[in-house]
């Protein structure tokens, strides 16, 4: 059977034809792949259900019922597991940290609000080592419910005195060789001004005793962004003229390096010429301090470098 259809016509057909192609791609990736949507998670009992199931990020709904989660220990429970799944790698079975910052402490520097903290879980932190989860859907408010129930859980105790250890700390210890605190010092390692706040006592010592044991664990050199945290790797990059330099990566995209040596020096270098290219996997440039500090000088230290976290803001 033949159609007749006007010229006027089939320009039009042919003139949407790539939009309806691009809406196929875009709109339906799961369906074209052959992939059934996933599951929409059981409702909370005594509450309708949320529109949508859960996909939007943060929302009122969602607070509502991460609250709604953690005033109920059976529903707090889903969230525990969900953590498990996802979360105790980096941050400890019970938040208290490890590559990850600690998560068992009554306020978050970076998800203070609720709706801040469930847009973290769902999406992660661009431009740091917290990656987005893939989530069931209606998993975040559960996720979200146990991360915020760890503040809860009563603090690590710590043993030492801070006044001792904040002498030892600029003196025997001459941590402010590499580290920055309060705007003084170098920023060839991480910055203390808080890490009381973001680490537990136990990874602040396992940091001292054995550095290379928690060096971030980001080698992925192919990530699309304009930049990757420095995550302080140590590099060792080789120019086709000879010339060598170590010290920790500061930043690097596809094209280019930069890195600072254990003087302070910064260096950048375009990747096109360098004729070695190495990140020292598992190596830190921070020397152990086990034989540095005695047993009571290193409690001293641990919780001098504890008790430094963020002043309020007035």
């Amino acid at each position: 059977m033949h159609t007749n259809l006007s010229p006027r016509l089939v320009c039009i057909l042919l003139a949407l034809s790539p939009v309806a192609a691009w809406a196929q791609d875009h709109i339906e990736p799961a369906e074209k792949a052959g992939k059934s949507p996933r599951p929409l998670q059981a409702p909370v009992p005594g509450r309708p259900p949320r529109p949508g199931g859960g996909a939007s990020e943060g929302t009122a709904e969602e607070v509502a019922e991460m609250n709604h989660i953690m005033s109920v220990p059976s529903e707090l429970e889903k969230g525990r597991l969900a953590f498990e799944s996802h979360c105790t790698g980096c941050h400890g079975p019970k938040g208290e940290g490890g590559r990850g910052p600690t998560l068992a402490q009554p306020s978050l520097p970076r998800a203070g609000q609720d709706v801040d903290l469930l847009r973290i879980v769902q999406r992660g932190i661009p431009g740091t080592e917290m990656p987005s989860v893939r989530l069931k859907t209606g998993e975040a408010p559960y996720l979200a419910a146990f991360v915020r129930s760890l503040g809860k859980i009563p603090q690590e105790p710590v043993k030492g005195n801070p006044a001792k250890g904040a002498e030892l700390f600029n003196t025997k210890g001459a941590c402010l060789t590499c580290h920055s605190l309060n705007g003084k010092g170098q920023a060839i390692g991480p910055d203390l001004t808080n890490i009381g706040q973001r680490r537990s006592p136990s990874f602040l010592r396992i940091s001292l005793v054995e550095p290379g044991a928690e060096v971030p664990q980001s080698f992925n050199s192919t990530r699309t962004e304009v930049s990757m945290p420095a995550n302080f790797v140590f590099v060792r990059a080789k120019t086709k003229t000879g010339k060598e330099v170590a010290g920790v990566r500061v930043n690097e995209n596809t094209f280019s390096i930069q890195l600072r040596d254990l003087t302070g020096a910064m260096y950048s270098f375009h990747k096109s010429e360098l004729a070695e290219l190495i990140k020292d996997k598992g190596m830190s440039p921070m020397p152990s301090y086990a034989g540095v500090f005695t047993p009571s000088e290193l409690d001293d230290v641990i919780a001098y470098l504890a008790s430094l976290r963020e002043k309020p803001k007035p």
